[in-house]
């Protein structure tokens, strides 16, 4: 198993994107942050990522958010597999430490992976 974050990993074109922004199935959030899902045919999670300098001014604040995003998305990439993922800043998460955002970013991880099994279960049962 590969804890890397490759090109494979990351949403790449404004297509991508887009599919993700229109028909996103799943969403969980906190006050702070947003990760929007859309099961996909890939058989490994992809994740892009929308840090607006509207909503974190500092270019520092920024890039340390995407670094622990990233950080903890390759962690339970093993477990989000067939999903594209956004993750969206809101207002107030620059005035999160490492820590809290470690914890945040976790556990949406796990709701977004329970959601995700909930809806292929849900999925099955229809077809």
């Amino acid at each position: 198993m590969s804890f890397q974050f490759g090109k494979t990993l990351r949403l790449l074109q404004s297509s991508d994107y887009q599919s993700v922004f229109d028909q996103s199935r799943l969403k969980v959030s906190s006050p702070e942050i947003l990760f929007l899902a859309l099961p996909s045919q890939n058989n490994h999670p992809r994740l892009g990522l929308v840090i607006a300098k509207k909503n974190v001014r500092l270019a520092v604040q920024r890039n340390r958010i995407k670094r622990i995003v990233r950080e903890t998305f390759r962690l339970q990439q093993n477990q989000l597999s067939g999903l594209d993922v956004i993750v969206l800043a809101r207002r107030g998460l620059d005035k999160m430490d490492n820590h809290q955002l470690h914890d945040i970013c976790n556990q949406l991880w796990s709701q977004l992976q329970r959601r995700a099994e909930k809806q292929v279960r849900r999925d099955k049962k229809e077809v």
